[in-house]
């Protein structure tokens, strides 16, 4: 991606402090390439998990960091508070739309049911032709293998077109994900009805 604006990514990520290291160190290097890329993290505001864990590397690195994030979740101690800009929504729908309208781009480091439900609700949306932006999964570990499985049973049952899979990119390292959004250039899919 070309642009004379800094690139602002969006990441959904794991809540979770649980996890293997593996995805923290990964949730690390993701955040430390925004910051030295002088790009700006946009994501759910956490400063627990995957989502912390990001958003501190950016920082630590001289990005910029701006969290969205429901005003239930702000009164339970969640939020990130040193965000350069924190915006607080009523509901999760409207921290989605704020998400999705402010980034250029969209990854997902391994997380729950809230990352994949955003980000398939962008991958939807990018095949209703709402938006052309670039989507990837950073697959650490294998992680995301069983979703890509069902996604291959999909095509095969015809209830998605093999085509709808040229929507996102899958990574296996932090580096990858710069150089696909480097070399990204945005095409049409085609229709999703059979």
């Amino acid at each position: 991606m070309h642009g004379d604006k800094p690139l602002h990514l969006c990441v959904y990520a794991a809540s979770s402090s649980a996890v293997d290291e593996a995805y923290k160190e990964a949730a690390r290097r993701l955040g430390t390439l925004i910051g030295e890329r002088g790009a700006t993290l946009v994501y759910g505001a956490g400063n627990i998990g995957l989502m912390g864990e990001c958003a501190l590397a950016v920082h630590a690195a001289g990005g910029r960091v701006v969290g969205v994030i429901p005003d239930r979740l702000v009164d339970l101690e969640l939020a990130y508070r040193e965000a350069d800009e924190l915006v607080v929504t009523e509901t999760m729908r409207d921290r989605k739309r704020i998400m999705a309208e402010r980034a250029d781009a969209f990854v997902a480091l391994p997380g729950s049911l809230g990352t994949l439900e955003e980000m398939l609700e962008v991958l939807v949306l990018r095949q209703l032709g709402y938006h052309r932006k670039p989507c990837a999964f950073l697959n650490i570990n294998g992680f995301f293998d069983p979703l890509f499985q069902m996604f291959a049973r999909l095509v095969e049952e015809n209830f998605l077109k093999e085509s709808a899979l040229d929507m996102f990119h899958v990574c296996m390292t932090p580096e990858a994900v710069f150089e696909h959004l480097d070399n990204y250039t945005p095409h049409q899919p085609e229709p999703k009805w059979f």
